[in-house]
């Protein structure tokens, strides 16, 4: 099973390579980038790979807030486990009493 996963992100790798390649190929010209003050010109082919990039950096930097998020929560329900557990260990020591 191992090897077919390093199969199946090579054969990823090698598309993912093409396709940027024909990407590259087709598109040769320059576009122009404004940002505030700024201006950049830039192949077609470099803009999309840093958006790309960017778009796949914040992905990742939200998924890590949203991991912390839950294992914050996780902490916080194992506390409450604890102290719910103890509390039934304690209430089953009390001896009953009838109801006259």
């Amino acid at each position: 099973m191992n090897i077919l996963k390093r199969i199946g992100l090579v054969v990823l790798i090698v598309l993912i390579f093409s396709a940027m390649v024909v990407f590259t190929a087709g598109n040769p010209d320059n576009v122009s980038l404004k940002l505030l003050h700024w201006e950049i010109t830039a192949p077609i082919s470099l803009a999309f790979t840093v958006a790309f990039a960017c778009g796949w950096l914040f992905g990742i930097l939200c998924l890590g807030f949203y991991a912390l998020k839950l294992i914050n929560e996780r902490r916080t329900l194992r506390r409450a486990l604890r102290l719910s557990e103890s509390e039934v260990t304690s209430l089953r020591g009390l001896p009953l009493s009838d109801a006259d």
